[in-house]
């Protein structure tokens, strides 16, 4: 007998929005994206949300499948007990009421995520991590923030604010991050501060704009600012990994994000690194992420598929 079910998926970001159509085996059979225009304001971006799931569950309706719930990631601070949106800097939102508000229009079970813990559940589930039990997603791009998988399930926290590994203070003597406090990792290690770092050193004739990536080759090629600025960045992930590790106790850390993109660049150091503050720990399994930027959109469909009682999509994709 055919299974016709499937759920509705939206990894809500800043600029744009993934979103898809997926089946319980993990299968998506129809993609979309569309923009998400934060500057028309929350108001204006939650109606978008509703709009693209209330198509697309009528699209799969069409096609002869029967959406059974709908999933969706946002970033920020979530409290996904309630299905609010407490607060995000990027779509605008503040106690915003997702889930109902979905629940309202679409008349379906609606699960509400931050989108750095569903990325690590289609990562432990899925992807890289899979198999392993114990994870550590990381995502490194304009931020760092992480999600603790057990048996795949992502630690929330008290508060809705598990994972934040950027505010690890790794520096005490270190650049000022944008929470206030010095010497965080994220003010160290991540694609901004990589990049505003290395336009600091080499001083006003330089570059003004030089990426992460961009540091990453030209490090590759044996420029020594970039090392150096490489070499930083590499000493306090390795740090923050530890204390990640030293507390998690994980089998494998994924590294996700657009700084992982830098592919053995960054791992095959990194790995050295962790290796030489491991005492009494297990080193873990260093691994870059393998779903891309489908990871968030895969993690709303895992976590709405959980939220109706379907979890087979682990032993079947």
């Amino acid at each position: 007998m055919t299974d016709d079910r499937v759920v509705v998926a939206l990894d809500v970001g800043g600029t744009g929005m993934k979103c898809a159509v997926v089946r319980p085996d993990g299968v998506v059979v129809r993609a979309e994206r569309h923009p998400t225009d934060a500057a028309r304001g929350p108001a204006a971006v939650v109606g978008t949300i509703l709009d693209v799931a209330e198509g697309l569950a009528d699209k799969a309706r069409a096609d002869g499948l029967t959406p059974i719930a709908v999933g969706i990631a946002v970033p920020g601070v979530v409290d996904e007990a309630r299905g609010v949106a407490v607060w995000s800097a990027n779509v605008g939102f503040r106690d915003v009421p997702v889930r109902d508000l979905a629940v309202a229009r679409l008349g379906l079970p609606t699960a509400l995520g931050h989108d750095v813990r569903v990325g690590g559940l289609a990562e432990a589930r899925l992807g890289a991590g899979r198999g392993s039990g114990h994870v550590l997603f990381v995502a490194i791009g304009t931020g760092i923030a992480a999600a603790h998988v057990v048996d795949g399930t992502a630690a929330v926290g008290a508060h809705g604010a598990a994972g934040e590994i950027g505010h690890i203070l790794v520096r005490p003597d270190g650049p000022r991050c944008g929470c206030g406090r010095p010497g965080c990792l994220v003010a160290i290690a991540s694609a901004a501060a990589i990049g505003r770092r290395y336009a600091e050193l080499a001083g006003p004739s330089a570059d003004a704009a030089v990426t992460a990536a961009e540091v990453a080759e030209r490090a590759a090629t044996g420029e020594p600012l970039a090392g150096q600025v490489w070499q930083e960045a590499i000493d306090a992930l390795a740090d923050g990994l530890a204390s990640g590790q030293a507390l998690f106790d994980v089998a494998t850390i994924v590294l996700g994000g657009g700084l992982a993109q830098a592919g053995d660049g960054l791992l095959t150091p990194l790995r050295a690194a962790m290796r030489e503050r491991m005492t009494f720990h297990r080193e873990p399994h260093l691994v870059a992420a393998a779903l891309g930027d489908e990871a968030g959109c895969l993690g709303a469909a895992l976590l709405a598929l959980d939220a109706v009682g379907v979890r087979d999509h682990q032993e079947k994709r």
